[in-house]
């Protein structure tokens, strides 16, 4: 009973820890200068005011408007969790259902890849980039997040499809079920929960990288809303009221999107194994 309550007390402190930076940047997003600087912090603000919030949003700081930002974050999201779903998800069938030369050297890549630190490939992509007329471009830097999505993605999925019972498949194809259709009405429903993380972690790996869209982009209408934080930092100082703002209206999304997919992850477990 002791270990019972010394764990779920343990849980609940490392709840709060993980929580209350989140709530103390969405509370200082509401606060007027005056009780960001105080010397007396509070948790909750005394005046609240959306001022920062009305900074951020009609672009008093950034020259461009925070919805060009914001439709660029969205772009590059979509399109990698789009293309790094499909092209993860037909690697991990035919990683984890078919026997070839070279899987086990294949899988292993996988794993060295995502040891490699990001920012030693800065320059390399720079330059592969530039080669091929890529550079300050959408298109070019979501080929780089699809190129650093895909190799989790796969790795992940590939449990998930190797989870699937193989007669599964076999009654579907005893029933007169396609091979396309096999996979649409057994296999999908069944790996869906890990589509739904893996997406998850390929929208927050395009939503919030900042190094390479820095990098790689030099238009400012084409910047990102990590890009974006960086007006509100100054030498005379920082704006913290639309610095926490821009975090918070850049963290919603986010929240959003895993309440969109996280009941997939619940629905897809046990969608597809019965039949009827």
């Amino acid at each position: 009973m002791r270990r019972k309550i010394l764990l779920n007390g343990a849980g609940v402190l490392v709840f709060f820890l993980a929580v209350f930076p989140v709530f103390w940047m969405a509370s200082t997003a509401f606060k007027p200068n005056t009780e960001i600087f105080s010397t007396t912090p509070k948790p909750f603000p005394s005046d609240p005011t959306l001022d920062h919030f009305d900074l951020v949003l009609n672009g008093g700081i950034a020259e461009v408007s925070f919805w060009e930002y914001f439709r660029n974050s969205a772009i590059l999201a979509i399109v990698t969790v789009v293309a790094s779903s499909l092209l993860a998800l037909m690697a991990a069938v035919a990683v984890a259902r078919f026997r070839f030369r070279f899987r086990t050297t294949f899988l292993i890549m996988l794993l060295i890849v995502q040891m490699v630190p990001l920012e030693a490939l800065v320059i390399p992509l720079f330059l592969d980039l530039k080669q091929l007329d890529l550079l300050n471009s959408l298109a070019g830097l979501a080929l780089v997040y699809i190129g650093f999505a895909v190799p989790f993605a796969i790795w992940m999925l590939r449990g998930f499809v190797a989870a699937v019972p193989p007669e599964l498949e076999e009654a579907a194809a005893i029933d007169g079920a396609g091979p396309i259709r096999t996979f649409f009405t057994v296999l999908l429903p069944l790996v869906a929960p890990g589509l739904v993380a893996t997406s998850i972690f390929s929208f927050i790996t395009a939503w919030n990288e900042f190094i390479f869209a820095f990098t790689f982009l030099d238009d400012q209408n084409k910047y990102t809303l990590p890009i974006m934080l960086q007006f509100f930092f100054g030498r005379s100082g920082n704006a913290w009221g639309p610095i926490m703002a821009a975090s918070t209206l850049l963290t919603i999304p986010v929240i959003a999107f895993f309440l969109l997919v996280q009941r997939r992850m619940v629905s897809g477990l046990t969608a597809g194994a019965v039949k009827g």
